[in-house]
């Protein structure tokens, strides 16, 4: 066992079973033996290689189509230009780089990072040192909001139910002859339809963090671009560990492998209006790129002597790749024009 299994196992046996959303949390943000508390995930040397991590385009055509967001709803001065999990601090350097183009954008844009391990945020000071960095969303300022996030909901902890002959029970991480096991817990009123042996997995800080963005862009103006794995309305099992960019059992090192789950769009869109906001219907993550010129700016890059760029079109947005693995969905103000590359959810 891992330290941290340990750690988890005599808390069970002390208290009982924990949800899969505790085990997720312990897991990834233990101050001690947490995954994100403990190490970089990122790159060839890391465990997973996220879409900024692979080429500079991706962060320009995001922090471009926040450009004109902001261009379009009278460039707002100052604004904040924010990203929930930001990783290295890769992607929001190459959007400040990009606003450029927007005259008075990047002078406008006050920068926040939210970001719960202190070890990521010594990382994306080195890179971003003028930038603020929040706790959680609900710290961002009452003011205009522009926020990318990119593979922030996935690694949010997660419920999971399973349909029973009784009716959905939760499944819960105990202990089986002494090594994390999942079992199942009691009867929950889960107003969901299902057939015996059916999963669903809910994501109620994902639907909380997006119903908070939307009330800010709401109230104050901005737009918000999301993009992660996943899909609307989904049934299944999708939790998932990775180590050395290699699947493995996510109960079997817990610590030391990356542990996520896919997205499921359609309560996130569903928070977004409640709160007041316009959200897209989503988008494949290639046909987005597509959308925002990836492809000329790709070969402009070429051409100029990047060897890498021709590649990375094809792992952003090959079907086949990530392209239709990874969606995309924006939110901006009600009667505002839309985020470019998005059509509203009617």
């Amino acid at each position: 066992m891992t330290p941290l299994a340990e750690q988890i196992a005599l808390r069970i046996r002390a208290t009982g079973p924990m949800p899969l959303s505790e085990y997720m949390r312990i897991c990834l943000l233990d101050s001690r033996h947490g995954y994100y508390a403990t190490r970089d995930p990122f790159g060839r040397a890391g465990d997973f290689t996220t879409a900024p991590e692979i080429h500079q385009v991706f962060g320009e055509l995001c922090g471009l189509a926040l450009a004109q967001a902001w261009m379009d709803q009278g460039s707002p001065s100052p604004f904040c230009l924010a990203e929930p999990g930001p990783g290295r601090g890769t992607l929001m350097a190459d959007m400040l780089r990009a606003i450029r183009m927007a005259p008075g954008m990047r002078d406008a844009a006050q920068v926040a990072l939210i970001e719960a391990s202190a070890h990521l945020r010594q990382v994306q000071s080195q890179r971003l040192p003028d930038a603020r960095h929040l706790d959680r969303v609900e710290d961002l300022p009452a003011k205009p909001l522009f926020l990318v996030a990119n593979e922030f909901i996935d690694a949010l902890p997660i419920r999971q139910y399973q349909m029973t002959d009784d009716g959905w029970r939760e499944r819960l991480v105990g202990l089986e002859d002494g090594a994390l096991a999942m079992g199942l817990g009691q009867v929950v009123p889960l107003r969901r339809a299902g057939q015996p042996g059916d999963i669903v997995e809910e994501c109620p800080e994902g639907v909380a963090a997006i119903r908070t963005i939307a009330q800010r862009i709401a109230a104050h103006g901005g737009a918000a671009i999301i993009v992660d794995y996943g899909g609307w309305n989904g049934y299944g099992d999708s939790f998932q560990a990775l180590r050395d960019h290699t699947p493995e059992d996510p109960l079997a090192n817990p610590g030391l492998a990356d542990l996520t789950a896919h997205v499921d769009f359609a309560p996130l869109a569903a928070a977004a209006l409640d709160a007041g906001a316009q959200v897209a219907r989503p988008i494949h993550q290639g046909d987005w790129l597509r959308l925002l010129g990836i492809e000329a700016r790709a070969e402009a890059l070429t051409r100029a002597g990047d060897r890498n760029a021709a590649a990375a079109l094809h792992r952003l947005t090959d079907p086949a790749e990530m392209g239709h693995l990874f969606k995309a969905i924006a939110i901006w103000p009600k009667g505002a024009p839309a985020v470019p590359g998005f059509t509203p959810l009617e």
